[in-house]
C-alpha cells in the first residue's frame, strides 16, 4: 500500500515537472516570437552601425520649434521647445555632419538633435537643453556612430538597440528555455531509471 501510494506520488511529481518543464520551453518561444517581431527589426534597419569618434564644432540652440503631441495625431495642437543643432566632425571621414541623439530623433524632427520625448513643463525643458548644450561644449569628444555605407550623412550618439541589448535581450528567454529543456531530459531520465528498476 506504502509502496504504491509512492509510486502514485512520483508519477504526480514527474507530471507536474514536465508540465513546468514544457512551460518555460513554449514562454521563451513567445518571448523570442516577441522580440523577433519588436526589437530584431529596429536592429536590422539601423544604418548606424560603425562606431567612430566625433569632436563638437559647434552646439547652438536655434529659435523654437513645433513638435505634435502624439505621433500620428489629427490634432493641430503642439508645443514649442528650443532646437539644439549640434555639428560636429567626423573623425572617420574628417566631415562636418549634424548629430542626433538617436534614430528615432532623426524621424521625429531632422532639424534638431534633441527632441523632448513627453510635453512638460517649457522651463524644465528648456534648462535640460541648456544643460544638454553646455555638456557637448564641455566634452568635446566622445564616441559616436555613422553609416558606413554612406545613405545617411548625419551621425547619432547613440544607438536605440545596441548589439549589447541585443543579447541581453536574448539572454534571458535563452536561461527560461535551457532550463525547460533540462527540466524535461530529467524527469525523462528518472522515468527511464524507474522502468528500468521495476522491470529488474
Amino acid at each position: 500500500m506504502l509502496g504504491k501510494k509512492l509510486v502514485t506520488a512520483q508519477k504526480r511529481g514527474e507530471t507536474r515537472a514536465l508540465c513546468l518543464g514544457l512551460g518555460m520551453v513554449a514562454c521563451s518561444m513567445m518571448m523570442y516570437f516577441f522580440i523577433g517581431i519588436t526589437i530584431v527589426p529596429f536592429y536590422t534597419k539601423s544604418v548606424w552601425t560603425t562606431e567612430t569618434v566625433c569632436k563638437v564644432l559647434k552646439a547652438n540652440i536655434k529659435d523654437k520649434v513645433f513638435c505634435p503631441n502624439s505621433e500620428g495625431s489629427e490634432d493641430e495642437e503642439v508645443f514649442p521647445y528650443p532646437c539644439l543643432q549640434v555639428w560636429v566632425n567626423l573623425t572617420a571621414s574628417g566631415q562636418e555632419v549634424m548629430l542626433y541623439q538617436t534614430e528615432d530623433t532623426l524621424e521625429r524632427n531632422p532639424k534638431c538633435s534633441y527632441v523632448p520625448d513627453k510635453l512638460e513643463n517649457s522651463k524644465e525643458v528648456k534648462a535640460r537643453i541648456e544643460t544638454i548644450a553646455s555638456n557637448f561644449k564641455k566634452y568635446q569628444t566622445f564616441p559616436c556612430y555613422y553609416d558606413p555605407g554612406g545613405t545617411q550623412t548625419s551621425v547619432i550618439l547613440s544607438r536605440l538597440y545596441p548589439s549589447k541589448g541585443l543579447l541581453f535581450a536574448f539572454l534571458w528567454p535563452t536561461l527560461m528555455f535551457t532550463g525547460g529543456c533540462l527540466i524535461i531530459v530529467l524527469v525523462k531520465i528518472s522515468q527511464y531509471v524507474s522502468v528500468l528498476s521495476a522491470w529488474q
